[in-house]
């Protein structure tokens, strides 16, 4: 079972290596890539990073990036994993609002600041469980039904154990998620205050 995790892990991070350099590539190119180029060279990129190329290196190079990042959360990957997608949706500036307000409150209260530890309910709490349905509910009524999909994902890769880890959390959020929701929450907040002073200096009278 260990060997099958590990394997799973390493494909995972083989994936999300070769999406993240797509994703890179498409931000350089002038155009867009099509859908079956961009199937093709995730295919030769993953397996690029999943097979260990020789080189004196021990572990294939995803398994060294995993070393240094650890096992994303499933919402993270998924997120990765869908910038490939035609029918894309970015996620709503209310997403990454509330995930920059969870981590800034849960990551201190986990590392100890306080006396909760919101950690520990990710070991099968059931209000927490709920409070993650509710927020898939939400997401819903936003008519953001990929945020559903990947909640609804990350829960069933928990119940069905995917990762090395039991704890809900681990499978919802992680740092760098974190991270990407409260720069995605400050830029949009910058771009506002810009393009509010902008309208401001073009209306002003004479």
């Amino acid at each position: 079972m260990t060997n099958l995790l590990q394997t799973f892990a390493l494909s995972e991070m083989a994936i999300t290596c070769a999406v993240l350099c797509i994703w890179v590539m498409q931000q350089v190119s002038t155009q867009s890539f099509p859908t079956f180029v961009k199937a093709l060279l995730v295919l030769i990129l993953a397996n690029l990073f999943f097979w260990p190329l020789g080189f004196s290196l021990e572990l294939p190079l995803a398994g060294y990036v995993r070393g240094v990042t650890g096992d994303l959360s499933i919402v993270t990957t998924l997120l990765l994993w869908s910038t490939l997608l035609a029918s894309h949706k970015p996620a709503p500036i209310a997403f990454k609002l509330s995930v920059a307000i969870i981590a800034l409150v849960f990551y201190p209260l986990a590392l100890g600041l306080g006396m909760i530890d919101p950690y520990a309910w990710g070991y099968g709490s059931i209000p927490l469980l709920i409070a993650v349905l509710i927020f898939a509910l939400i997401c819903g009524l936003a008519n953001w039904m990929q945020g559903v999909w990947i909640i609804a994902l990350a829960i069933i890769a928990w119940a069905l154990g995917l990762q090395e880890s039991t704890n809900l959390w681990d499978y919802l959020l992680d740092p760098f998620l974190a991270i990407w929701a409260i720069v995605s929450v400050i830029g949009n907040i910058l771009r506002a205050r810009k393009e509010k002073a902008r309208s401001g200096y073009l209306f002003r009278p004479g």
